[in-house]
């Protein structure tokens, strides 16, 4: 066989090589969790939100980093209806939300900086529309949907957290 094909084969193989890594490691990368539901911690404090009528109490999670905060409830199946997940951000900002890769429906709650309930919006599963309250909040409550009409969650209403306190400066 001459020289000049033995090296054209050499790097054929030598480039089929790279392209299967490639392809093997992408693939286990996107299948490495980037389909299957984060499970965080329950905060061992509860969420009490104050209503018209009284108090409900909910046990969360708490999704305070910005990778906690991009997965949030993706891809989970199902939910208890007392329990939810609280983003914290930062900062007080405008805050959208999407329900891509989310199957079930959603209330979200946004909260502003001072702890109070601002706005309740609801996601349909799987959908890309942009979802967000009319002014800037600082956290956001996902519960089951229906669960915040059904306790009489409105807007007004005040959200009590160890992580909404820090921040609001509120105490007991």
């Amino acid at each position: 066989m001459p020289m000049s094909r033995k090296i054209w084969l050499a790097a054929g193989a030598i480039a089929a090589a790279i392209v299967a890594a490639f392809l093997y490691f992408n693939v286990q990368e996107q299948t490495a969790g980037g389909d299957t539901a984060m499970l965080l911690p329950v905060d061992p404090a509860p969420l009490v939100i104050e209503t018209r009528t009284g108090k409900i109490s909910f046990s969360i999670e708490v999704a305070g980093s910005h990778d906690e905060r991009e997965r949030g409830l993706m891809f989970r199946q199902s939910m208890d209806d007392d329990h939810g997940m609280l983003f914290v951000f930062e900062a007080t900002q405008p805050l959208a939300f999407w329900m891509k890769n989310t199957p079930m429906p959603l209330d979200l709650i946004f909260i502003g900086q001072d702890g109070v309930v601002n706005y309740i919006g609801h996601g349909e599963p799987m959908s890309e529309a942009v979802i967000g309250g009319p002014e800037p909040g600082r956290f956001v409550l996902e519960l089951k949907a229906g669960i915040a009409e059904k306790a009489g969650i409105a807007s007004g209403d005040r959200v009590r957290h160890p992580a909404i306190d820090k921040v609001t400066g509120a105490t007991g």
